[in-house]
């Protein structure tokens, strides 16, 4: 039998936060590697929010968490670097909508090839112990605490 892990004793909130924060720092690390250094991981949420048919600035304002300044800093930013652009709002008016460039959805599909890499690396050195990855207990407490309600991950980190 193995000793315990001092780890194994840790209040769940630090482990969460612990693990969320080390697979984090792994994956940004990797996409760094792969040329993306000038993103960080608020960028690849804007990205996500954005990947279907885009949004204005208060939507993404208001599904990050953050105000609309910070959302247009952000987009202004964004696109000074080619990752997004705003166009016209279809529905006329003076809003826009911004939208991801090819530049942006070319980031997207690295990322999502690195870190499914990452997730299959972790799963194999988990099965080595004997372990799985801990999806269906991750879902279990998501789902008793917010039940059908789950809210947007922000970035709060």
């Amino acid at each position: 039998m193995q000793p315990e892990d001092p780890l194994e004793r840790t209040e769940l909130t630090f482990l969460l936060g612990t693990a969320f924060q080390v697979v984090l720092s792994e994956f940004v690390a990797r996409l760094d590697a792969a040329g993306y250094a000038d993103l960080r991981p608020v960028h690849g949420l804007v990205f996500q929010l954005l990947s279907a048919e885009g949004a204005t600035g208060s939507e993404l304002a208001e599904r990050l968490g953050i105000t609309k300044q910070a959302a247009g800093q952000t987009v202004d930013d964004l696109e000074r670097r080619g990752y997004v652009e705003r166009r016209p709002h279809p529905a006329g008016g003076r809003r826009k909508l911004v939208v991801l460039t090819d530049k942006a959805r070319t980031h997207l599909r690295v990322a999502g090839e690195n870190l499914h890499r990452l997730e299959g690396e972790l799963a194999g050195r988990l099965a080595d112990r004997g372990l799985a990855l801990p999806r269906r207990e991750l879902a279990a407490i998501i789902r008793a605490l917010a039940g059908e309600d789950i809210p947007p991950l922000r970035p709060v980190w």
